[in-house]
């Protein structure tokens, strides 16, 4: 039974915990947004059952810790003479996957396969291939047992993941900001579970995440407002993730979906102490849930409580993006690749990619 704000406050005063384990007292699952294993060890202290990885997050955690991972990454090049960048660099997430995986097997054993998943995305190139997708996902689920594969909600990401969750592989939707999006996953992973469970699957290790990158739906309004001149409290723009988030939520809910949503991509305190509740996960990076635990905030049930009203109003009065990202049929599947949020992203990943390949190239002519 999930535990009152009460109970969970008394927890952290008798034990001394961090606000990271009062939020998780509460029913929400922490993530550490990112695969960095010091980072992670520590995550998984402060109560982190999973974690992230992309592109973007990969490159940062070889470049940021050279003395390691450059090591290994000349020693996959000696021992692979004839591959190309590309098979060189997935080897390296292989095998960066693979020790972040281990930091989390503990938690994976303890829960029985419930918790303790590392998410691994495809590769981005794959974007409009949904074969592609499916035959490089059931490759990275190689990796560890208690690996999901992150595959972007877009129409050709769809088709792509009811596959993968059919062959009883989790998957973790990204590249996602809208309700529209968050629901068409939601009915596509109910299809693919109901094949995997059809075929065999062992059920009580399938689940399948959602995620919403709640501060990009901030970063859009905020380009728009600059780009369109609209007139409008800047503050109320920190309300935009959440409030998709939010009605996203009270969506699952309702259906009785069995995927669980999970918010990313942090830009301010909102995006924890408004998001806290029953079958949340919170995919925080390091540096935020620092913060997070040495504020003053103290977790509360927030999930359900509503977003101000007039600010709600403003924002759906004068963002058309914000109006596609909240209401359920914003936009259809089609459009989910053309959407503001969707473009500049899966841009930032495929960038991210690129500068890993060149990292790669660098140490081929050390």
């Amino acid at each position: 039974m999930t535990r009152t704000i009460k109970q969970a406050a008394e927890e952290s005063q008798k034990t001394k915990t961090s606000k990271m384990r009062m939020t998780t007292a509460l029913g929400t699952d922490f993530w550490n947004d990112s695969c960095a294993l010091d980072e992670l060890g520590e995550a998984v202290e402060n109560g982190a059952v999973g974690a992230t990885s992309n592109p973007v997050i990969v490159y940062s955690v070889v470049h940021e810790n050279r003395g390691k991972w450059i090591p290994v990454l000349d020693k996959i090049i000696r021992e692979n003479g004839q591959d190309g960048e590309d098979e060189i660099a997935w080897k390296l997430i292989e095998t960066i996957g693979k020790e972040a995986a281990a930091v989390l097997e503990p938690v994976y054993r303890k829960t029985a396969g419930k918790k303790g998943f590392l998410s691994v995305q495809v590769n981005p190139k794959f974007y409009r291939n949904a074969e592609a997708m499916t035959a490089h996902a059931m490759k990275l689920s190689s990796i560890a047992p208690n690996i999901a594969i992150k595959v972007p909600a877009t129409e050709t990401g769809l088709a792509a993941m009811e596959k993968i969750i059919a062959g009883g592989v989790n998957v973790n939707a990204t590249v996602s900001f809208s309700v529209s999006q968050a629901v068409a996953v939601a009915e596509v992973f109910e299809k693919g579970l109901a094949k995997a469970g059809a075929g065999g699957v062992d059920m009580s290790k399938m689940h399948p995440y959602v995620t919403i990158m709640v501060g990009r739906v901030d970063d859009l309004l905020k380009r728009a407002m600059e780009k369109e001149n609209i007139s409008i409290d800047p503050g109320y723009l920190n309300w935009g993730g959440v409030a998709v988030f939010k009605k996203a939520y009270q969506v699952f809910k309702e259906k009785k979906y069995r995927s669980t949503l999970l918010a990313a991509a942090y830009r301010h305190v909102m995006h924890w102490s408004e998001l806290t509740g029953d079958n949340v996960i919170l995919s925080i990076p390091y540096q935020w849930w620092k913060k997070f635990n040495a504020s003053d905030v103290t977790p509360a049930m927030t999930i359900e409580n509503p977003v101000d009203g007039k600010i709600a109003g403003e924002l759906y009065r004068k963002f058309a993006d914000f109006r596609r990202a909240y209401d359920v049929t914003g936009m259809k599947p089609g459009e989910f690749a053309r959407y503001g949020a969707s473009v500049h992203t899966l841009n930032q990943f495929l960038g991210g990619y690129q500068k890993l390949l060149e990292l790669v190239r660098e140490r081929m002519f050390a």
